[in-house]
């Protein structure tokens, strides 16, 4: 069954540049995944320091791949310094 999944990710001003980089990053090393349909980042048009994550995988075995992969773990490793709070995640499946 297919994953639907948001991720809504918000940066400090002051790292915003750095998280774009990173998570442009994701996008680029993501789309490359087998288990992944969709992967497209978004940002917001009155808060430039937010950034959404809409994903569809083909699989949660696929999903769970990607959340080991390095460019996630660099990910991971900024959450705590970079990020105003830790990224709200969504998973959802169609009814």
């Amino acid at each position: 069954m297919k994953i639907y999944l948001t991720a809504i990710i918000k940066a400090k001003e002051e790292y915003r540049a750095e998280v774009l980089e990173v998570l442009q990053n994701m996008v680029k090393e993501t789309q490359k995944e087998d288990a992944n349909e969709r992967y497209s980042l978004h940002q917001g048009i009155e808060d430039k320091n937010q950034f959404i994550f809409y994903e569809i995988w083909k699989s949660d075995e696929g999903l769970a791949q990607h959340n080991q992969q390095p460019y996630i773990q660099a990910f991971g490793a900024i959450v705590d310094e970079k990020l105003k709070e830790k990224p709200q995640i969504y998973t959802t499946h169609i009814l």
